[in-house]
């Protein structure tokens, strides 16, 4: 099969755990003749400026798919108040949480990694409607109904592609849907074992070396252009 489109995620992926760009990444995904989506947990100004400095398409999702751009911004609200209402449980069991872009973030929440995601999920209970998510750079609080899976497949729509069309390349947890949804998954070598186990490549390379791993590799077998 050839991939029409790649998706790939930011912290961890293109970048060192310091979170600065490998320039690795940069110069493999500006190689490729296909649109190249960025997608993150951060917020939507903050991805917009990625892409722009890393020159890709311009498409781009936010806050683990709960915002995407492709020519008009979409965003789905309807779950922040669920968000909200596990914060005030989890406010009175840990002292020091600390929100992240409290203005620009609409969707989730974002929290600084100050405190045990694992005794957070005991707290709320399985049974919740959110999913506490650490992607290693920062705590997310969000709907259980919204994913980077679910954003690749609305992106996807908007490009009238399927998401099956897609290469998804990531790093952590919450990029397993992601690479479930494409119709191939990379996990760059420094990726969460959980995320290696639903990947359909794992890269030797780490980070950015990763990322040009693949890039070059499924180049060589015409997989991708």
């Amino acid at each position: 099969m050839v991939f029409k489109a790649v998706v790939v995620d930011v912290d961890g992926t293109i970048t060192y755990s310091d979170r600065s760009i490998d320039c690795k990444a940069v110069a493999a995904l500006r190689s490729l003749h296909v649109p190249v989506v960025i997608a993150t947990g951060n917020v939507l100004c903050v991805v917009r400026a990625v892409a722009k400095l890393l020159g890709t398409s311009g498409i781009v999702m936010a806050e683990n798919g709960g915002v995407v751009e492709c020519g008009k911004v979409e965003s789905d609200t309807s779950h922040i108040k669920e968000c909200r209402e596990a914060l005030e449980i989890l406010k009175q069991h840990f002292s020091h949480l600390e929100m992240l872009d409290l203005e620009n973030r609409i969707t989730e929440i974002g929290l600084r990694r100050n405190f045990d995601a694992k005794e957070a999920r005991k707290f709320l209970g399985e049974d919740a409607p959110v999913d506490i998510v650490d992607t290693g750079f920062a705590i997310h609080i969000k709907s259980k109904k919204i994913n980077k899976g679910t954003g690749l497949r609305r992106i996807a729509e908007m490009m009238g592609l399927d998401a099956r069309d897609f290469v998804a390349i990531g790093d952590s947890p919450n990029d397993i849907e992601m690479l479930e949804a494409a119709g191939f998954g990379v996990a760059v070598g420094n990726a969460h074992p959980d995320l290696k186990r639903v990947a359909k490549m794992v890269t030797k390379g780490e980070h950015g070396t990763g990322v040009e791993e693949a890039v070059r590799d499924m180049k060589r077998r015409g997989e991708i252009r």
